[in-house]
């Protein structure tokens, strides 16, 4: 076992930019759960999303999203994978089955916003509100189609539904205790791994362009979107602790057992975007951008 990750290391825990290096290190802590683990399911969905986002399953157009991209949807999916690692062998043991509701759950959580053939308006995220349903339909309609096992539609339909930030989880009518704790996991890992990003705080400006577009909140500008996210961090700190239990506490297991340390790189990484946040909006509006130069968001901003 390795000790004390290198800065390279660490980094690379949040790179996911290249969906066949997310699918070796899922696939890997997978095998580590359940050595024998059939992973051919899985393979497809995670094939299928992909081309999905980039336009080449069959009626549905490229995902033009650009917070919502195809990396959140990995950032998640792979944050899912950990997790689940961390719970297992903090003693709630995964079944095969559950490792596959939480893989099929979390790289489907966002295809609601993809627009079919026809509705190329926008850019997908006017369904801000109800991508959500949408996404559940989608995958409802891809298992029947697929002749996949109709027994994930229950369980996949109530963990979806906790990505939902409108919902609270008390809300959600789980068939029993074990698609709660599912839920906890991929509600989890949807925020975790967001917001963990290094580009999380340049991406904010694309959220604002989609929160624009999809009559979400009520920001003047981007600088106000900013301003607020310390807001919503501290509503996320409330989610993730009286909803989820903060089970998020779970991955220092994963990453004990990986890399020999207790510390949660995740939250680390979250609290340093935070702080450098604060950094940011304790200036004025004319400087905020130029604080956030990454990932050539400033054009894209204004074109």
């Amino acid at each position: 076992m390795k000790l004390f990750p290198s800065s390279a290391e660490i980094d690379s825990l949040f790179a996911n930019g290249n969906p066949e290096d997310v699918w070796q290190k899922a696939t890997d802590i997978i095998r580590r759960i359940s050595p024998a683990y059939d992973a051919t399911l899985a393979r497809i969905i995670f094939d299928d999303v992909i081309r999905l986002f980039r336009g080449e399953y069959p009626g549905y157009c490229e995902v033009k999203m650009l917070y919502h991209d195809l990396q959140h949807t990995l950032d998640a999916f792979l944050c899912a994978v950990r997790l689940m690692y961390g719970v297992h062998v903090s003693g709630s043991k995964l079944t095969d089955d559950e490792l596959t509701v939480v893989m099929i759950a979390s790289l489907m959580h966002d295809v609601g916003y993809a627009q079919r053939r026809g509705e190329e308006s926008g850019t997908g995220a006017q369904y801000t509100l109800i991508h959500v349903d949408r996404g559940i339909e989608f995958m409802q309609q891809y298992i029947v189609e697929k002749h996949f096992p109709a027994a994930y539609v229950a369980p996949l339909k109530v963990v979806i539904r906790c990505t939902d930030p409108a919902i609270n989880i008390t809300e959600i009518q789980f068939p029993d205790e074990r698609a709660r704790l599912l839920g906890k996991i991929l509600g989890t890992a949807d925020l975790v791994g967001q917001m963990a990003d290094r580009n999380y705080l340049e991406k904010l400006l694309f959220l604002y362009l989609e929160f624009k577009e999809g009559h979400v909140g009520n920001y003047q500008d981007v600088h106000n979107l900013l301003r607020n996210t310390q807001a919503f961090y501290e509503a996320t700190q409330r989610r993730l602790g009286e909803q989820f239990d903060n089970i998020n506490s779970k991955l220092s297991f994963y990453f004990m057992d990986w890399y020999g340390v207790e510390t949660n790189y995740y939250l680390e990484s979250i609290e340093k975007n935070i702080a450098y946040l604060a950094r940011i909006t304790a200036f004025d509006d004319a400087t905020h951008l130029s604080m956030l130069k990454r990932l050539g968001n400033l054009k894209k901003l204004h074109p």
